[in-house]
């Protein structure tokens, strides 16, 4: 076993409070520390300003005022290539993939990393997402069979690791994650103690990055499309709507183009991308809109797979696919070919094919793998069960 001390960290500066705290922390154990900007995106908004240059302008504030060199570097190209245009495919397919997890795995520790080290001879990188390590902030292991294990935030309403769930063992091993062990709170009073008040109030952005403060069907309009299709009625199967294309829609949304008087509130259960049709249920609560199983591609494995799963055994462990949504116990089973089937203990809602299902062991975040498709729903397997019964009453 190889053990590695780090001392020069670049360390990625956003312009938020996150970054600026985690860059400060580092610089106070004693690291060489670099703050790195990296732009990924370069829209203008109406009035011809760039977010993306008030933040670089923060970032560069941020390092100032804490003493560490600031540099930036231009990342649109890659983001363009790896993460929007895939981003762009799935829509049109239908899917409703997760662009922030693509572009942790791709850029921030892909692309970043290795700029990281090929540019500043760097031992290792840091951001300010809330996660932590199985090997701590000191030392980490290189080359070493033990591995390093991704583990979940003390602040469990921040915790990221559901974002973290596609990066390799190999950058994880070369990362630092100084919020790991402070809650939100306890970041912000670090940032304002230290003369970073305005940072601390700075909104804290959220959503998709390229998507800024525009409505998204009207964003992802100006790159797909429309491809008109009929919206019907998962119960009856009589038509009772319309939509300019499957792509301005994601499942367990309310849609709003049916005859309200006669069916009431109605909510996506399924996307046909062949047919363009839309099924929805009405009622928020609908047995169709619920499943107890569906498949995933393999996972990505961050330090190793679960005991049994190469030989097919039932894996006990937990899942979730929306990040503020809590784990679910679930087992995991590797199908033939390129497949594994997650069972839940329970229903889950809307459950997306294109999103990721992210697996947990305890504080452990193990992986994630691409949902590729739903089982039955509970309507469905209750259709059946009626069937069955009728089948049997002649």
């Amino acid at each position: 076993m190889v053990v590695r001390s780090f001392q020069r960290i670049v360390c990625g500066v956003s312009g938020g409070v996150d970054s600026a705290v985690s860059a400060y922390i580092l610089k106070q154990k004693g690291y060489e520390v670099i703050g790195l900007f990296m732009k990924n995106w370069d829209e203008k908004d109406e009035s011809g300003q760039c977010s993306t240059d008030h933040d670089r302008d923060d970032a560069k504030f941020v390092c100032q005022h804490i003493g560490i060199p600031f540099h930036g570097v231009n990342f649109v190209k890659e983001y363009w290539n790896d993460v929007f245009s895939p981003f762009l495919k799935d829509y049109q397919s239908g899917s409703v993939p997760n662009p922030d997890i693509v572009c942790n795995r791709q850029i921030k520790f892909g692309v970043f990393l290795r700029h990281a080290l090929k540019q500043f001879s760097a031992d290792a990188i840091a951001t300010g997402h809330y996660a932590r390590t199985s090997v701590g902030e000191n030392l980490q292991y290189k080359d070493s069979n033990i591995g390093v294990k991704l583990l979940k935030a003390r602040d469990s309403w921040k915790d990221q690791t559901f974002f973290l769930s596609q990066i390799p063992q190999s950058a994880l091993q070369r990362v630092l994650f100084p919020l790991g062990d402070l809650l939100k709170s306890e970041v912000k009073h670090i940032a304002s103690e230290v003369g970073l008040q305005r940072i601390a109030r700075k909104r804290e952005s959220m959503g998709i990055c390229f998507v800024g403060k525009r409505k998204f069907p009207t964003f992802i309009g100006e790159y797909i499309e429309p491809r008109p299709g009929n919206v019907i009625h998962v119960e009856t199967g009589e038509v009772v709507g319309d939509h300019q294309g499957i792509h301005h829609y994601t499942l367990g949304q309310r849609i709003i183009h049916v005859n309200h008087g006669r069916f009431g509130k109605c909510f996506i259960v399924d996307k046909n991308n062949l047919t363009q049709d839309i099924i929805i249920a009405p009622g928020t609560n609908h047995p169709a809109l619920f499943n107890e199983e569906f498949y995933t591609t393999l996972p990505n494995w961050i330090n190793k797979e679960p005991t049994g799963f190469s030989d097919s055994k039932n894996c006990d462990l937990e899942c979730r696919f929306q990040r503020k949504v809590l784990p679910v116990p679930c087992i995991v089973n590797k199908c033939s070919g390129e497949q594994v089937r997650v069972t839940l203990s329970e229903p889950m809602r809307s459950i997306t094919p294109g999103q990721y299902a992210v697996f947990y062991n305890g504080e452990e975040c193990l992986g994630s793998g691409v949902i590729t498709q739903k089982g039955p729903s509970l309507y469905d397997l209750q259709q059946g069960q009626k069937i069955t019964h009728n089948q049997r009453s002649t």
